[in-house]
């Protein structure tokens, strides 16, 4: 034990809205926490998404507890408005968040149990970790986009802001996922744009319309009581929503379309002199890429055995059998569809919460003694 350590009961990494919950239920139990966060500032997760990125829930469904969320009515709030929110959540409720500390390593403590988490040179022991990094953290495109002629603009969705990052010309938006309509329909107004790939279905009706509001509280029921891993259809619609597919909100075909789109379900397979080829054998003349192709989970800095054949932890509801005391929040299909939405993330982490406080009894953790409290 070096007396630089510092120990807590239970550590959660991540400060977005899982780890932030979990903060709270944490705190209204008793039990000694901190929580670890990569950025410069809580919220940068979603500060740092495309410009004109709008959430798929109403502002009255996107506050955590204990704090509602400042915009009112049915309006939609923005990537900015959540990160800001975030951060006056956790002046709200004084949660013990330490920025700047990128976790490293998570590995068993040899010496005393729990765990050792190392972050940025600093070491952190804990009795209990909480995994709240998010669901995506690797960004991810084919292998083939590195023979594209290096003339024309490439950029994952991750790094997209707005069209005024884009070359002048036509622009391919490849993956027909939530970003990839999203980011398609805006391009689609200074520009002759490509969509390709294959949707994952849509609602009848878009999101934020008028009809689209007056059926949220219906959705948002059966999200929470029918897509969960506890009925087949939940469990049939789990490794599609995990491998980055989900069925269109707010662009829907009919959007997409008549913001002038041009729509191809041929997949981007290829690279044809230098230009990106279709599943159907089209070859498109393009000025920018832009990459709509998801992310893929990165769990490595975990030097424990814990994630399956696709690379996601096996656990149940949070609860990562093969390594005790470690639990897990924000990826898809934790317990349901709700799980990576914000709408979700206070009931999955009051679960993970319930867990730690059973196992715990609510106890202090051993490491405390001789080593410098979490502040």
């Amino acid at each position: 034990m070096r007396s630089s350590d510092t120990a807590t009961d239970t550590l959660v990494v991540g400060a977005g809205q899982n780890g932030l919950a979990a903060g709270y239920h944490l705190s209204r139990r008793g039990i000694g926490h901190l929580i670890l966060e990569s950025s410069p500032r809580v919220g940068d997760v979603w500060r740092s998404r495309y410009d004109s990125l709008r959430l798929y829930s109403p502002a009255t469904d996107d506050a955590l507890p204990g704090l509602p969320f400042p915009n009112v009515g049915e309006r939609f709030p923005t990537g900015r408005q959540m990160g800001d929110y975030l951060e006056a959540y956790v002046r709200h409720h004084g949660l013990n968040v330490r920025t700047n500390a990128r976790v490293d390593r998570l590995e068993r403590d040899q010496d005393g149990g729990g765990y050792v988490v190392h972050a940025r040179g600093q070491r952190y022991r804990a009795s209990s970790v909480i995994i709240a990094s998010g669901g995506f953290q690797r960004p991810w495109v084919p292998g083939f986009a590195s023979e594209l002629d290096p003339a024309i603009r490439q950029l994952h969705s991750s790094e997209y802001r707005s069209p005024h990052e884009l070359q002048t010309g036509p622009a391919l938006v490849v993956g027909l996922s939530h970003s990839g309509a999203d980011i398609a329909h805006e391009v689609a107004t200074s520009r002759r744009t490509y969509l390709s790939g294959k949707s994952h279905g849509q609602l009848p009706f878009p999101i934020d319309s008028v009809r689209g509001r007056m059926m949220w509280p219906i959705m948002k029921v059966l999200a929470r009581n029918l897509l969960t891993l506890r009925t087949p259809i939940g469990r049939k619609m789990a490794p599609h929503v995990r491998a980055g597919g989900g069925p269109l909100l707010r662009h829907r075909r009919q959007e997409l379309q008549a913001a002038g789109v041009i729509m191809s379900e041929a997949r981007t397979v290829g690279v044809s002199d230098g230009r990106p080829r279709l599943a159907d054998g089209q070859v498109l003349d393009v000025a920018n890429v832009i990459w709509c192709t998801g992310f893929r989970p990165d769990f490595s800095w975990v030097r424990l055995p814990i994630t399956g054949a696709d690379g996601w932890p096996e656990q149940d509801r949070g609860v990562i059998s093969s390594a005790p005391d470690l639990y897990v929040l924000g990826i898809p299909f934790l317990s349901g569809f709700t799980s990576m939405l914000v709408l979700g993330a206070s009931r999955d982490a009051d679960s993970v919460v319930g867990q730690i406080a059973s196992r715990a009894g609510q106890r202090l953790s051993p490491h405390l003694a001789g080593a410098q409290p979490a502040s």
